[in-house]
C-alpha cells in the first residue's frame, strides 16, 4: 500500500510539473502573439471562462504543499515576498503607532471575553469525546498513577544510592578542593534523581499507545511535575535548606528555607501555565482567548513575586547576641521592586515587549551579579573562615566572578536582542552600514569584557603582593628589602598597566568597529610629541622618577633628606614622591626637584655622642662604664636585635675650657639609634653619678677686695628692698 501511495504522489507530482511548464508555454506564447502588431488577440477586450481542468489546475498550483515542491525543483517561480511595513519615520511616528497596536491589543482582549464560556464548552466537549469510555476522571487518575510511578523509580534510586548518600552527608569539608568535589558529586546525584522521575513517569507513559489528544494533555502535565522535580533538586542542591555546610549561595538557614520554597512555586506555576497556555492552542482555543488565560496565570507569578518581595528574611546578625542590623532603604527597596513586578506585568498585557524585556533585564541582571559574586567569594573562601568585607579575593575568585558577569551581560544583550526582533547573526553578516556597526559594536562590549577580566584579575593579583608586603618583618633582611621594593615599585605598576589596557582596549574597539587607528596611532604620537615640549617639566619629572626608582634610591617607608625636605616616604606618583616628615608636615616634591638623596634607612647607621667631664674625673673608669653599658644594652633582649656593634668609648676628643670631651659611637640599624641613645645616655647619668665622675657645665667665679658690707647698712638695704616691691598706695 505504501508503494502504491507513493507511485501516486509521483505521478500527481508529474502530471503537476506536465501542466505548469504546458501553462507557461502557452502563456509565454499568448503574450509573444498578442505583442505582434495586428494582432487579432490584442483585440481582445474581456476574458474567457477558464474550462474546468484550468480552475482545477489553478486549485492545484494554489496549494502550498505544491508550490513549495516545485519551488524546490526549479519548476515555479518564487513569489514574491510581501513589503515590509515602513518603519516610523520619527519617535512620535513609533510611539503613535505602539499605542494603536495597545489599543487594538486590549480591545480584542475585551472582545474575546464574552466567548470565553462557548470556547471553554467546546474544548471541555473535545476532551470529554477523547476520553470518553475510560471512567469518569481518566485524566487525574492517568496524572497520579504515572506520578506515582515516578516517585517510585526514585524511591528505588534512593535506597540504591544510601551508601552514597551516606558518604556525601560525612564527607569532610576541610578545603576548597573538597567543597569544589563534594558539589560535583551532589550535583550528579541530582541528576540521577531527577532522571530516575522522569523515567518512572515520562517513560511508563510513553511506553503505552495512547490517543492524539490525551496522549497531549498528560505528557504536558508530566512535564509540567518533572520540571517542579527539576525546581525542588535545584533549590535542594544550591540552597540546601537543611545542611548549612552544603549550600553553595550563602545564606542563613531561615532565608534558604523561604528561598526554596518561593522557588519551587514560581518554577512550578510557570510550567503549569506554560502547558496549559499550549494545550488550549490545541483544543482551538482563539489568539485571545488564550492570551487572556495566560495573563491571569500571570497574576499567580506576580503574587509569588510580590510575597516574596514583601516577606524575604532580614539579615542576620553577625556577632552572636546582637541585634539585626535595620536597613533604612529596604522599605524603598520592596516598593521599588513591588513597583517594577508590576510594570513587567502590565507591560506583558498591553504587549510592549521590547520595554517588557528591557525591564526585566533592569531587574535581573545587577541581582544575579550579586548573587554570582557572592557564591563565587563563598565557594572558593576556605570552610571555617570568616568573611572579611574589605578582604582581597584571590585572582581565580576574580576571574570566575568576572568571567560569570561577562557572560551574564553577554547573555542579556542577545535576550533583549531577541525580545526586540534584532536578527544579530542576519544583521551581522550583512555588508551593510548597519551590520558592521552592529558587528563593530558587540566586538567593542566583548573586548571591553575580557579587558576588565584582565585588568580586575591583574589587579587582584597586585593588591594581594601588596598586602602580604604591608608587614615590614624583621628591619636590615634581604626579605625587608624585599618587601619595601614591593611597596615601591607596584602602585606604579598597576597605574601603569591600567593605562595601558584601557589603551588597547579602545583602539582594538574602534578597529573592530571599522575604525582606522593608523591614523589615530600616528596623531597620538604627534600630539605626545606636542605635549612634550609644551611640558618639558612633567616630562623631566617622569623620567628622573623612572631613574630614581632603577636606582633603587628610596623606597616607601624609608627616611630620605633631599636639600630642604626630609621625611618617610609615603607613595610616589608618575611626577612626585610624598614625604612625611617627623613633625607631620608631608611634603610633595616633584622628582625633578629631588637632586642628590641622602637615605637613611638603608644597611646600618653610626650614631656618636659626645659627653663633658670635669677635669678632675678618672677617664678611665669613664671608659670601662661605658663599654659595659654598651654590654648590657646588647645583651637585653629589646635592643639586642637592633645593636650590629655595642656602645664603646673611642677616647677623649678635645680638651675644653671648663670640660674634658669624650666621644662614644655605637652601629645600629637605620631609625632604631634614637631609641637606644636615649637609654645609653640615661644609663650613664646614673653610672657616673654613682661611681663619682663628674659632668661638666660652665661656671663663673666673682670675686671682690672691698670691705665687706656692715650689718647695719646690709639690714638698711634690705629694707629699703622690701619697700620698694610694695605696690604703691591707692589714692581715695
Amino acid at each position: 500500500m505504501h508503494r502504491i501511495g507513493f507511485g501516486q504522489a509521483v505521478l500527481r507530482r508529474a502530471a503537476a510539473i506536465a501542466l505548469a511548464a504546458i501553462v507557461l508555454a502557452i502563456g509565454q506564447a499568448s503574450g509573444a502573439f498578442a505583442a505582434k502588431p495586428g494582432s487579432s488577440a490584442a483585440a481582445v477586450a474581456a476574458p474567457q471562462e477558464p474550462p474546468a481542468q484550468i480552475r482545477a489546475l489553478l486549485t492545484l498550483l494554489g496549494d502550498p504543499a505544491v508550490q513549495k515542491w516545485l519551488q524546490k525543483e526549479g519548476v515555479a517561480p518564487v513569489p514574491a515576498k510581501p513589503p515590509k511595513p515602513k518603519s516610523p519615520t520619527s519617535v512620535s511616528h513609533y510611539l503613535d503607532l505602539q499605542l494603536g497596536e495597545t489599543r487594538a491589543h486590549i480591545a480584542g482582549l475585551v472582545a474575546a471575553v464574552p466567548d470565553l464560556p462557548r470556547q471553554f464548552t467546546q474544548a471541555g466537549d473535545q476532551i470529554g469525546d477523547e476520553v470518553a469510555g475510560r471512567g469518569r476522571f481518566p485524566i487525574s487518575r492517568l496524572l497520579a498513577l504515572f506520578v506515582g510511578l515516578g516517585f517510585g523509580v526514585e524511591a528505588l534510586y534512593r535506597m540504591a544510592t544510601q551508601r552514597v548518600r551516606r558518604r556525601l552527608d560525612a564527607l569532610p569539608v576541610a578545603s576548597v578542593g573538597e567543597r569544589l568535589r563534594l558539589i560535583c558529586e551532589r550535583f550528579l546525584f541530582a541528576v540521577g534523581l531527577v532522571a530516575a522521575f522522569a523515567v518512572g513517569s515520562l517513560g511508563a507513559f510513553l511506553a503505552f499507545d495512547w490517543p492524539p489528544l490525551l496522549r497531549e494533555i498528560v505528557f504536558g502535565y508530566l512535564v509540567v511535575f518533572v520540571v517542579i522535580r527539576i525546581g525542588v533538586v535545584v533549590s535542594r542542591l544550591l540552597l540546601s535548606p537543611e545542611i548549612d555546610r552544603f549550600r553553595i549561595i550563602p545564606m542563613d538557614g531561615a532565608a534558604a528555607r523561604f528561598w526554596s520554597r518561593r522557588l519551587r512555586w514560581f518554577v512550578g506555576w510557570f510550567a503549569f501555565g506554560f502547558v496549559t497556555v499550549g494545550l488550549l492552542r490545541t483544543l482551538g482555543l482563539s489568539l485571545a482567548a488564550r492570551e487572556l488565560v495566560a495573563y491571569v496565570l500571570g497574576l499567580g507569578l506576580l503574587a509569588i513575586a510580590l510575597e516574596a518581595a514583601w516577606r524575604r528574611p532580614a539579615p542576620v546578625p553577625t556577632v552572636e547576641g546582637e541585634a539585626a542590623p535595620r536597613h533604612p532603604r529596604r522599605g524603598t527597596q520592596n516598593v521599588l521592586l513591588s513597583v517594577g513586578f508590576v510594570v513587567l506585568w502590565l507591560l506583558w498585557v498591553a504587549k510592549l515587549m521590547p520595554s517588557f524585556w528591557l525591564l526585566l533585564i533592569i531587574i535581573v541582571l545587577p541581582l544575579a551579579s550579586v548573587v554570582t559574586r557572592r557564591t563565587v567569594d563563598h565557594l572558593l573562601r576556605p570552610p571555617g573562615t570568616p568573611q572579611v568585607q574589605d578582604a582581597i579575593p584571590s585572582v581565580t575568585a576574580v576571574c570566575i566572578e568576572r568571567g560569570m558577569r561577562a557572560v551574564l551581560i553577554i547573555a542579556a544583550v542577545a535576550v533583549l536582542a531577541w525580545g526586540w526582533g534584532i536578527p544579530l547573526d542576519t544583521i551581522t553578516g550583512e555588508d551593510t552600514m548597519a551590520g558592521r556597526l552592529v558587528h563593530g559594536a558587540l566586538s567593542a562590549v566583548i573586548i571591553f569584557l575580557i579587558a576588565d577580566v584582565l585588568w580586575q584579575a591583574t589587579k587582584a593579583a597586585i593588591d594581594r603582593k601588596l598586602a602580604g608586603a604591608a608587614d615590614p618583618g624583621v628591619p636590615n633582611t634581604d626579605e625587608a628589602r624585599r618587601r619595601a621594593r614591593l611597596r615601591t615599585l607596584l602602585p606604579i605598576f598597576r597605574n601603569v598597566l591600567f593605562v595601558v589596557v584601557i589603551v588597547v582596549a579602545a583602539m582594538m574597539a574602534l578597529s573592530a568597529m571599522g575604525v582606522e587607528i593608523g591614523p589615530l596611532i600616528a596623531g597620538a604620537g604627534v600630539i605626545g610629541v606636542a605635549i612634550g615640549f609644551g611640558a618639558q617639566s612633567l616630562v623631566r619629572d617622569v623620567i628622573a622618577g623612572v631613574f630614581y626608582l632603577l636606582d633603587d634610591a628610596f623606597r616607601v617607608g624609608e627616611y630620605i633628606q633631599s636639600g630642604n625636605y626630609k621625611g618617610t616616604v609615603e607613595s610616589f606618583s608618575f611626577r612626585s614622591v610624598r614625604l612625611r616628615h617627623q613633625r607631620g608636615a608631608l611634603y610633595t616634591v616633584p622628582f625633578a626637584l629631588l637632586g642628590a638623596v641622602q637615605n637613611q634607612s638603608r644597611d646600618w647607621v653610626i650614631d656618636k655622642m659626645t659627653v663633658g667631664i670635669t677635669y678632675d674625673s678618672d677617664v678611665d673608669k669613664a671608659r670601662k662604664i661605658i663599654k659595659q653599658i654598651g654590654l648590657e644594652l646588647a645583651q637585653d633582649p629589646e635592643f639586642a636585635p637592633l645593636i650590629i656593634e655595642p656602645l664603646k668609648m673611642q677616647g677623649v676628643d678635645a680638651l675644653g675650657d671648663f670640660a674634658v670631651q669624650i666621644r662614644m659611637k655605637m652601629m645600629t640599624l637605620p631609625g632604631e639609634n634614637f631609641v637606644i641613645r636615649r637609654k645609653a645616655l640615661a644609663m650613664i647619668k646614673q653610672q657616673f653619678t654613682a661611681n663619682g665622675i663628674k659632668f661638666a657645665f660652665p661656671t663663673v667665679q666673682i670675686a671682690s677686695e672691698a670691705e665687706p658690707m656692715q650689718p647695719e647698712v646690709r639690714a638698711a638695704v634690705a629694707q629699703r628692698g622690701l619697700e620698694l616691691a610694695q605696690p604703691p598706695a591707692k589714692v581715695a
